[in-house]
């Protein structure tokens, strides 16, 4: 069968609201995007003005006007398993269906605004990536970043990722550690006899009470920190002391810090005990002194604060790119049953990036 007749087709002469839909209604759960990436590229190989690359299911379309600037709009196309939310439906203002939210309201607008600028004052690089839902080790940003930095190569980058319509700079690291304790196995009726280590792990969760996480300001935006325990595992039985226990924390860090010395930090407070890093992603800075920054915050307007979360714009922080998450929807509901999109929302996020990107 011809790939005519299988490729779902993209009309991107309708407004960014009728494209979200389109977009919701081809399903692209996690390592399942590739019906979607075949659409989305299509869709941008029949604009002339822009040149268009892939790598498995991530799709890289750019201006080649010779600015000054250039600017980078990203998001992922990959959506977290369906919740018995599709088709998409749209309601009065709002428009339901899985990935509304995040972020296909958000991949709505970029392709519009590729489609739609010959002739923006900034050149402009548009990235549509998959499985960001899942494992890092999946992430095709993360691919694209190995294997063609080039393409990725900017002055500034916009991850449209949800955020309410608020621009939300830079994001928070985060690494997950394993602090064990170790004991001596026996026979819970005669308990005197082992050493119970689940309850060596109570200092452990002591500290992580008292510890007092920090709050850092950078470039006017306040990023708190976190240090909390997230997995307790330990025992093998109902009628054996256990002989070792394990404690996960997870420590959400300013991007003051590099992911170095976030562990060596932890390794501070828990002093005395073994700490085991499982896995760790860095923060990024909010690069909001960028003159770029400074453009894109006058025309967006409102006050940016820092993401409370970590967010894909951490790969361009490490490309030497400064990011800011910026998109219409609301992220608290992201991934739920009940995931909408204010329609208003989306056509606004529009505007005020063409603004933007047309002044």
């Amino acid at each position: 069968m011809s790939a005519s007749t299988t490729t779902p087709v993209l009309d991107l002469t309708q407004d960014a609201v009728a494209v979200t839909a389109q977009l919701v209604d081809i399903p692209s759960v996690s390592r399942e995007e590739k019906p979607l990436a075949d659409a989305v590229e299509a869709a941008l190989r029949a604009v002339p003005h822009l040149s268009v690359d892939r790598d498995g299911d991530a799709i890289v379309a750019r201006t080649s006007l010779g600015r000054t600037e250039r600017v980078v709009l990203a998001g992922h196309l990959d959506t977290v398993p369906i919740a018995g939310n599709l088709p998409s439906r749209l309601d009065g203002g709002l428009l339901h269906g899985c990935g509304t939210t995040d972020m296909k309201s958000g991949v709505a607008v970029q392709l519009r605004l590729a489609a739609a600028l010959p002739d923006p004052n900034r050149d402009l690089t548009f990235v549509f990536y998959d499985a960001e839902e899942i494992a890092a080790e999946f992430n095709g940003l993360k691919r694209l970043a190995e294997h063609h930095p080039e393409w990725l190569a900017g002055d500034f980058a916009v991850l449209l990722e949800p955020t309410g319509g608020q621009v939300h700079g830079g994001c928070q690291g985060t690494l997950r550690a394993r602090i064990t304790t170790t004991g001596r196995r026996a026979h819970s009726a005669r308990s005197w006899l082992g050493d119970n280590a689940i309850h060596k792990a109570a200092p452990i969760l002591t500290r992580l009470a008292a510890h007092q996480p920090r709050r850092v300001e950078i470039d006017g935006l306040v990023y708190p920190e976190g240090l909390n325990a997230v997995l307790i595992e330990g025992g093998h039985a109902g009628n054996v002391i256990p002989d070792s226990c394990a404690v996960t924390v997870n420590y959400r860090f300013s991007p003051d810090q590099s992911e170095a010395e976030a562990l060596a930090r932890v390794r501070e407070v828990f002093d005395g005990y073994d700490v085991e890093l499982t896995d760790s992603a860095p923060g990024a800075l909010p690069g909001l002194t960028q003159p770029a920054a400074a453009a894109f915050l006058a025309a967006i307007g409102g006050t940016p604060s820092a993401k409370e979360a970590w967010t894909d714009v951490a790969r361009f922080s490490a490309l030497g790119v400064p990011a800011v998450n910026y998109g219409p929807g609301d992220p608290t509901l992201a991934h739920t049953r009940e995931e909408h999109v204010e329609t208003a929302a989306v056509l606004e996020c529009e505007e005020r990036l063409r603004r933007w990107l047309t002044a």
